[in-house]
């Protein structure tokens, strides 16, 4: 058995990386990390350096974490800006730290890849190389976030701290159609979304589902202006670009879901969503012009029709988000772990997500009472 730590992602074989993928998660696989990589999503500028862990028995790969020296917080959506400020203040340095996740993407799925059925003997050679690489490093800490729960349950079974965060998907319960799914809605929440869809198509927006194979490139031009005006507006700093959208588009063709709204002969507005075998991702949109109900159209309603179409078993349409609750989606438990080099801040940290455990299990209780769903049909 080898292990290796990688600067590049296409120093590890494609097809092998893409072997220990499970559910064909479109963030996991080798194109879509690779894309970001050859395309300066990620490196020095945004401050994601990859750090991939390999490991190799007989030249084949059999356990991989896709991983990142990060000398920011951005991009990540566990927030821990506290924590760097504590640090800050007493004269220590919370940067670099490392981090297993997919840059920018809040959506759960495999952080420690391996072949099936030797997890017991894999998992801890992942943890304890990645925990090496941050004792050698002299970084804070190693945090592995949005993991599948198998693997949440192992981080914390070595002692590592669990962060509790809600985000709202939807479930597919063998819905035959749009209409099947609003039935098992209060009338009320059904006459609204049936106003909301019904304000789009007045307006005169035509709308076109695409994939990787039918988006032109004009249409991945104007989502990616889309895309960068939304983040010059609110966020400040526009990570992806064309030749990744593009790229990705290329290399999975099937899993991109490009919805393009038109008006007057003019495209005005997009969502990005990619899928895996079984779920639904919602990860960007943008517009330049406002139609009232149109974001809910192409980054909702649109996702739901889809899943429905396509037999997918949920919709994972992105972090945060209480408005979504009237739409059909539901609270869903989501958590990272966490790993604190220095003694000193470790206790107080880990009295932190304590009590935010409790706050985030308290606000999803909360959360039941503003269900959509008829009472039988309550999830």
């Amino acid at each position: 058995m080898k292990i290796r730590i990688h600067d590049c992602i296409d120093e590890i074989p494609a097809d092998q990386w893409n072997a220990l993928v499970r559910d064909n998660q479109p963030f996991l696989r080798h194109d879509f990390l690779g894309a970001m990589e050859r395309h300066g999503c990620v490196g020095e500028v945004f401050g994601w350096l990859p750090r991939h862990i390999a490991i190799r028995e007989d030249d084949h790969l059999i356990g991989a974490m896709p991983l990142y020296e990060k000398h920011n917080s951005y991009g990540e959506f566990v927030f821990d800006n506290a924590w760097a400020d504590a640090y800050r203040r007493a004269n220590q340095s919370y940067f670099p730290k490392l981090v297993s996740a997919v840059p920018y993407t809040p959506a759960t799925g495999q952080r420690l890849l391996c072949e099936a059925g030797r997890q017991d003997e894999l998992f801890p050679v992942l943890l304890g190389t990645a925990l090496d690489l941050t004792r050698h490093m002299g970084a804070s800490g190693f945090h592995c976030l949005f993991p599948y729960a198998q693997e949440q349950t192992f981080l914390e079974s070595q002692h590592l701290m669990a962060r509790h965060d809600c985000q709202f998907h939807w479930e597919n319960h063998g819905y035959s159609d749009f209409d099947d799914f609003l039935s098992r809605l209060t009338s009320k929440k059904r006459k609204n979304i049936r106003q909301e869809r019904r304000r789009v198509q007045e307006s005169g927006v035509v709308l076109r589902r695409l994939d990787g194979h039918t988006a032109s490139q004009t249409d991945w031009e104007d989502f990616t202006h889309f895309y960068t005006e939304l983040f010059d507006r609110k966020w400040g700093m526009a990570t992806l670009n064309l030749p990744f959208f593009a790229e990705v588009a290329r290399r999975l063709p099937e899993q991109v879901l490009l919805t393009m709204a038109d008006l007057d002969g003019r495209c005005i507005a997009g969502s990005l969503m990619y899928r895996s075998d079984t779920t639904l991702y919602g990860r960007h949109w943008g517009c330049v012009d406002y139609i009232d109900g149109l974001h809910f159209e192409v980054c909702y309603y649109q996702g739901i029709d889809y899943c429905i179409e396509r037999g997918l078993k949920s919709f994972e349409p992105g972090a945060q988000g209480e408005h979504k609750i009237a739409r059909g989606f539901s609270p869903v438990l989501t958590r990272s772990s966490h790993w604190v080099m220095d003694d000193g801040f470790r206790n107080p940290i880990d009295a932190y997500v304590r009590h935010e455990q409790r706050a985030v299990a308290d606000y999803m209780e909360q959360l039941k009472s503003a269900t959509p769903y008829r009472a039988a049909d309550s999830l």
